[in-house]
């Protein structure tokens, strides 16, 4: 029998909820990562699908979801599926505390790729790692020397080299549309760290998987996932002239 004032095993007095984390040192590198590239980035944390564990997912500057699944899971009085600041999670793993961020649910706005999906293909992290060097090279040299003589602002120039489709995957033996593997997806998985160390023993294939209208790339640590775009067709409602 629990005493009055006093709190049942297991939960605080006051059934603070905690973010459930075990993986710290996992989710604080995924985190870290995150908050250089933008300070402000919310986290959505969320059952991963197995138990125990559970999947941050976040949205970066050039509009890729990035997620990667750590240990953990709804703790005695943690939220299953919230929406806090990234920077005041990193906080708190750092000074090893368990209580739940202040949430920020609202400001989470964008839709998650189906949980199911099908491999499309497998690439060499080699070779990811080659076309993101390429491309930091271009945008190096542009910048400073312009593109056929001309000065091109940095933003056009990232913005261009990011809509650049790196990879095209032609399904072989079936009439499938080629899927297509922008420059996007490529730096979302590299900038992020989910291919490992570039020194690694160990260097298996990223594989490229699709969902629906996303297409995603899964590597070691973490997956980066974009959506297509969807195209829009007019249609008018009526023959008659307006009036």
């Amino acid at each position: 029998m629990t005493r009055p004032g006093t709190a049942e095993p297991g939960r605080t007095a006051a059934s603070t909820p905690t973010h459930g984390v075990a993986g710290v040192a996992d989710a604080g590198a995924f985190l870290a990562r995150l908050v250089r590239l933008d300070p402000v980035a919310p986290v959505r944390l969320r059952p991963a699908g197995a138990p125990g564990r559970v999947a941050l997912w976040a949205r970066l500057p050039w509009q890729v979801l990035v997620v990667r699944t750590v240990a953990g899971g709804p703790a005695d009085g943690a939220v299953e599926d919230v929406t806090v600041a990234a920077a005041e999670l990193l906080a708190e793993l750092e000074r090893g505390g368990a209580a739940l961020p202040t949430r920020r649910d609202a400001q989470w706005r964008w839709p998650l790729p189906p949980a199911r999906s099908r491999q499309v293909e497998a690439l060499p992290v080699a070779e990811l790692r080659r076309i993101a060097d390429a491309a930091a090279g271009t945008l190096r040299t542009a910048s400073e020397h312009g593109v056929a003589g001309r000065a091109v602002g940095q933003r056009a120039l990232r913005d261009a080299l990011l809509d650049h489709v790196a990879v095209l995957i032609t399904p072989d033996g079936t009439p499938a549309a080629p899927v297509e593997v922008p420059q996007r997806l490529v730096q979302g998985v590299v900038r992020m760290g989910f291919l490992g160390a570039a020194d690694g023993s160990a260097d298996p294939a990223v594989q490229v998987r699709v969902a629906g209208r996303w297409v995603g790339l899964v590597g070691p640590h973490g997956a980066a996932w974009l959506q297509k775009a969807t195209d829009l067709v007019v249609t008018p409602l009526s023959a008659r002239p307006n009036g």
